[in-house]
């Protein structure tokens, strides 16, 4: 009833033992004002019910792939996953269950680095709560250059993962 009186309807996922409902602006590519707007008052809705939210559970994983060339490599991925593309740099899956793809431009070859990373975007407040768990499992960061919108971490191996906020780096 709160989508339909804002004629802004989000994508809802019923699991046990939660629902998740995800709110995006289509139009604009990600988290607008109005999915803001929306959100609060389906919260305010869920807590009227008693029922409590658990704002560690929210984020977004998306693979991002260095590449040379990422017209040329975006095809193979697109067929492999099934997905579709969605604007010059990424790829999506089309039933909204598996994570994003995005294609991030290199300059050069870069041997000694992962080609392939994680990011993982969370609210703005439970971002640095994540880094310090990455942290306490054994992981460190290679950069915090740009925190708190960004940190790049790695395992004990150097595979990386980016922890954002949705105030970040896109």
């Amino acid at each position: 009833m709160l989508a339909d009186a804002a004629n802004h309807h989000p994508d809802v996922d019923l699991r046990y033992p939660a629902v998740t409902v995800r709110l995006t602006t289509h139009e604009v590519g990600g988290l607008s004002e109005r999915d803001v707007a929306l959100a609060r008052q389906i919260s305010a809705a869920a807590r009227d019910l008693g029922i409590t939210a658990d704002p560690s559970a929210v984020q977004t994983v998306q693979v991002a792939v260095d590449a040379l060339v990422a017209a040329q490599v975006q095809p193979f991925w697109r067929a492999v996953l099934g997905y579709r593309q969605d604007g010059p740099e990424d790829l999506v899956d089309p039933r909204g269950s598996g994570p994003s793809l995005w294609f991030q431009q290199m300059d050069a070859s870069r041997p000694e680095r992962n080609r392939i990373h994680i990011d993982i975007s969370l609210p703005h407040d439970q971002a640095q709560a994540r880094v310090a768990a990455a942290l306490a499992a054994g992981g460190h960061v290679v950069s915090d250059e740009h925190a708190p919108q960004w940190w790049v971490l790695a395992d004990t191996e150097g595979n990386e993962a980016c922890i954002a906020t949705w105030l970040g780096r896109d």
